[in-house]
């Protein structure tokens, strides 16, 4: 078994040998995957192409030194306005950081665009992710009944104003 600092020190490792970059078509077929594996209601394949052609849509992916996905995020501008989805994490790379690491650079592409409010919908059993928004200073402004299917749940709609 391995001690705590130890185990630290190669998580710091690990982590420190991904990198975060903007979402390529050749990414597409591993985030749809990805994307399978974290939501009961995944994107296909096309729907990540049609994105990633929008000039408005910011995707980014993280990476391993061995070219595999390990996270991925995006956002579309709507008139100033941010709209977050897709935030998914690999199961090995959970509550390390870098859900949080992809968030802070997501963010800053879209300041450097001109957007002035972040919006985005998370299940509301889904404690982590809303944990993890709320060190963003995103807050709840309304719920949306029934959003989610697979099991049906209510969205809650968070907000991070400028």
């Amino acid at each position: 078994m391995l001690g705590k600092k130890r185990f630290d020190a190669m998580m710091e490792t690990c982590f420190a040998e991904i990198k975060i970059r903007k979402m390529t078509k050749e990414d597409v077929p591993a985030a749809a995957l990805l994307e399978q594996e974290c939501f009961s209601e995944p994107w296909s394949e096309n729907a990540y192409l049609r994105t990633l052609a929008d000039e408005n849509a910011i995707y980014l992916v993280a990476e391993t030194k061995d070219k595999e996905l390990a996270g991925m995020c995006g956002l579309l501008d709507i008139l100033g306005e941010g709209d977050i989805s897709n935030v998914a994490v690999a199961e090995p790379f959970r509550r390390q950081g870098l859900g949080e690491s992809m968030l802070t650079e997501l963010l800053k592409l879209g300041k450097e665009r001109g957007i002035t409010a972040f919006t985005l919908e998370v299940r509301a059993s889904n404690e982590a992710a809303i944990g993890l928004y709320g060190k963003f200073g995103f807050v709840s402004e309304g719920r949306r009944k029934n959003f989610y299917k697979k099991p049906e749940e209510d969205a809650l709609i968070l907000w991070k104003r400028m």
